[in-house]
């Protein structure tokens, strides 16, 4: 389990990164895969989301997860009930207490929000289609048009993939410097390989909104000593599916 340290400060919430340590699945997926989408066993799944649930609440049963498309559409949350429809887009946000948000990944970016003033959190999935399309620049105006500001946000970048292992074809480079030519800076070129740093395109797109307390856990999903969830490692590796890691916050 990882923590931000400027979210821990703040007393009204409780968030968690958590790795792959603690649950009940075996095989590829031991031991705390909460990946609904991977071919683990449900009844694994299930106690595993349980497990990590009652690490910020007595009640499990107020979790609210997604179906992840890598999109820029997001979720207002306004009751536990909302889990009982299908949720499909890539952020969740509410200002209600008691209620889990959830998001899952396994090499793509977790960040975990919190308005100070307003009382408000978001738990945003960003792969890189995700961030690319704007779920990050969505959310935070979405906190802005109902009376956020910038110092008062805090955002936590979570465990992902690092630079150094996530080589990128000159297609994908391309797409990003047709965005911007400024996204040059998130590319690095080693040996005729070209290496993209997703944490800081998310840290970069934060920023550009005046977000100021940002924390980055720089660990890396990757590196099996770890001990994440990785799509990439597990492709590598020629297995034929992964786990997802889980990270969770919410209002006490």
């Amino acid at each position: 389990m990882f923590y931000s340290k400027k979210l821990l400060k703040q007393k009204d919430i409780r968030h968690c990164f958590f790795n792959r340590k603690g649950g009940k699945s075996k095989g590829i997926y031991r031991s705390l895969n909460c990946g609904k989408g991977s071919l683990d066993k449900k009844n694994h799944i299930n106690a595993n989301l349980i497990i990590a649930s009652k690490n910020l609440s007595k009640t499990s049963n107020k979790l609210i997860l997604l179906n992840q498309i890598h999109s820029n559409k997001y979720f207002f949350i306004k009751d536990h009930k909302s889990k009982k429809n299908k949720l499909i887009g890539d952020a969740l946000i509410t200002n209600k207490r008691k209620i889990i948000l959830g998001v899952l990944t396994a090499d793509c970016v977790p960040i975990l929000i919190f308005d100070k003033k307003l009382k408000m959190i978001s738990a945003i999935h960003a792969g890189w289609k995700g961030a690319f399309k704007g779920i990050i620049s969505a959310v935070i105006k979405y906190f802005m048009k109902n009376g956020s500001e910038s110092k008062n946000l805090i955002a936590a970048i979570g465990p992902c993939i690092s630079q150094k292992n996530y080589e990128v074809q000159k297609d994908f480079k391309s797409k990003f410097l047709k965005q911007s030519e400024n996204n040059k800076i998130f590319f690095k070129n080693i040996r005729n390989k070209t290496y993209f740093s997703l944490n800081k395109y998310v840290n970069f797109q934060l920023k550009s909104f005046g977000v100021k307390k940002i924390d980055i856990l720089n660990k890396d999903t990757y590196n099996p000593k770890n001990n994440f969830f990785s799509a990439r490692r597990s492709k590598h590796k020629k297995e034929n599916d992964y786990g997802r890691n889980i990270s969770l916050i919410m209002i006490n």
